[in-house]
């Protein structure tokens, strides 16, 4: 007879409905955290802008606001990363909350005295700023313990209707208290949402399992996370079609107050309402995502989604009026988080728990990057010819991009077993070596006609080593002995060479078993191990 005390544990990890992460305690308290969160942020960027105008009205000024709250994510995205995957997660992003809100409890303080100016405002954003780029990594990493694998896509689609639902109401929360009280009271509240997401974050009874060989160096995680990065294929994937969709498709954003401004009786409330109506269709989506990602398969699915931002932007281009502007911007969100949830889920797929944090920090990066060069391309397009046209080559150049690179990258159909395998015998020595690299060379012997498909599979022997955070991989043949072949790998030292088998996972142990196979000797491969003396 099953056992029924588990039949409903199994049956709510089955729950694809839209809302079924949010039934999970632990994710409902997260979520709503990041929705305090992230209203938070639009309420500052729209306080902060609206304060710069009577402090230094010039454009300049104000525009360089904006470029001092996201330079942090440019600055610190990896650095952020490292930390959240070295350090305790739930302590990390509890600090963030508190120092957003200690940076807006300053801001208050200074505004209400009068002793606010435009460099110092610009300062403390950039601090502001700081706060937001070490939470995000840390947020992105935690999300994939908190829910079944099965309702990971659900998870990451409701954290986009968390942010496209602060983006309506930050705005419009923080524009009531400016026109009410003033701007100081902006930041009064920033603090307070801050300070009790924080406090909520400490309840959280999270355990956090401290490596028994200590922390990574903050350079040493830097330098391996980049490195996962570079050698996975599916990441590389998922960058390129990150900075094409979010390059191109920032081009209606960028120019959307210029698009509302040129329809008939447009103005600040046209553009209000444009941008809400997109961020209506990014929250009708969210919670059809399950359904959405049923129609057709991932890769077909970002085509689709790229071909119908284009068609959205084309409309919004050309719409003679409101009317034909506000859908098309419904249809512009939808497009926005079909593609985004499907990068986003593709990318978390694609990372394992031990680089998780510094992965999607470098993904997050890609997409900051992409944009902020895109909305300054597409602006300076725009002066060189018309709002209109500057859109519609973004918008045909979106898709035929896209397109390019779905036939051209190979990471379509690899999916990897990332699951943890502590199957590698851990090497021991009595007294480990503190200082110098060391070195490891696993000796095989092959049948010389079969050397050429050995070699193949050396090469994804070299990404598996590299993934795990080796320095160096390097493959020796025997010049009198063309049977002999030498795998050697260079670690920074002792302690990362034994951190790398906490890092195997079950798809490196298939490709261990498949080097194995062309092993002809009487014993096992020979693994020697040297140090190199500094």
């Amino acid at each position: 007879m099953p056992d029924q005390t588990t039949a409903p544990a199994a049956a709510a990890d089955h729950d694809l409905s839209p809302l079924a992460p949010l039934r999970r305690p632990v994710f409902r308290m997260l979520w709503l955290t990041w929705l305090a969160a992230n209203t938070t942020m639009w309420m500052n960027d729209v306080a902060s802008a609206w304060l710069m105008t009577s402090l230094a009205p010039s454009p300049l000024w104000v525009a360089l606001v904006q470029s001092a709250g996201t330079l942090p994510v440019f600055l610190l995205g990896l650095p952020s990363g490292a930390l959240a995957d070295i350090l305790d997660r739930r302590r990390f992003l509890m600090i963030t909350q508190f120092w957003v809100a200690g940076i807006a409890t300053v801001i208050c303080i200074t505004v209400a005295l009068g002793w606010m100016s435009a460099p110092l405002l610009l300062a403390l954003t950039f601090a502001n700023g700081v706060g937001l780029a070490m939470r995000w990594p840390v947020f992105a990493a935690i999300v994939p313990e908190l829910v079944p694998r099965a309702q990971l896509p659900l998870a990451l689609a409701l954290n986009g209707v968390s942010m496209n639902a602060s983006r309506i109401i930050g705005p419009l929360v923080a524009g009531a208290i400016i026109a009410a009280a003033g701007s100081a009271w902006v930041f009064a509240l920033n603090a307070a949402l801050s300070l009790v997401a924080g406090f909520t974050i400490m309840h959280w009874r999270r355990e956090h399992k401290e490596s028994p060989l200590g922390r990574e160096r903050l350079g040493s995680a830097m330098r391996v996370g980049v490195q996962y990065v570079r050698q996975s294929r599916r990441m590389r994937g998922v960058l390129v079609r990150i900075g094409l969709f979010f390059f191109h498709s920032t081009a209606l954003l960028a120019l959307l107050p210029l698009v509302a401004r040129a329809l008939p009786g447009g103005g600040a409330g046209t553009f209000t309402v444009l941008l809400a109506s997109m961020g209506g269709g990014a929250i009708i989506a969210a919670l059809s995502v399950g359904r959405i990602r049923s129609l057709m398969p991932v890769q077909q699915l970002l085509v689709a989604g790229t071909a119908l931002q284009s068609a959205a932007m084309l409309a919004v281009a050309y719409a003679p009026n409101i009317y034909v502007a506000v859908p098309a911007m419904v249809f512009a969100g939808v497009a926005w988080i079909t593609v985004a949830n499907t990068l986003t889920v593709t990318a978390q797929m694609a990372l394992p728990d031990w680089v998780r944090a510094r992965g999607m920090s470098i993904y997050q990066m890609s997409l900051m990057g992409s944009t902020a060069a895109g909305a300054a391309l597409w602006g300076q397009v725009a002066t060189w010819t018309t709002i209109h046209q500057s859109l519609a080559i973004a918008a045909v150049t979106s898709s035929a991009l896209m397109a390019l690179a779905q036939r051209l990258l190979t990471d379509r159909g690899i999916e990897e077993d990332l699951t943890p395998a502590r199957v590698f015998q851990v090497p021991h020595a009595d007294a480990p070596p503190r200082t110098g690299r060391v070195q490891v060379q696993i000796e095989y012997r092959i049948d010389p006609a079969r050397s050429a498909d050995f070699m193949a599979l050396m090469q994804e022997s070299r990404r598996s080593r590299m993934s795990q955070g080796a320095l160096d991989w390097q493959v020796m043949r025997d010049l009198y002995e063309p049977g002999r072949i030498v795998e050697q790998v260079t670690d920074e030292s002792w302690t990362e060479h034994l951190r790398r088998f906490d890092r195997v996972t079950a798809a490196d142990v298939r490709l261990r078993d498949r080097k194995l196979a062309f092993h002809v000797g009487q014993t096992p491969p020979v693994v020697s191990r040297f140090i190199i003396d500094p």
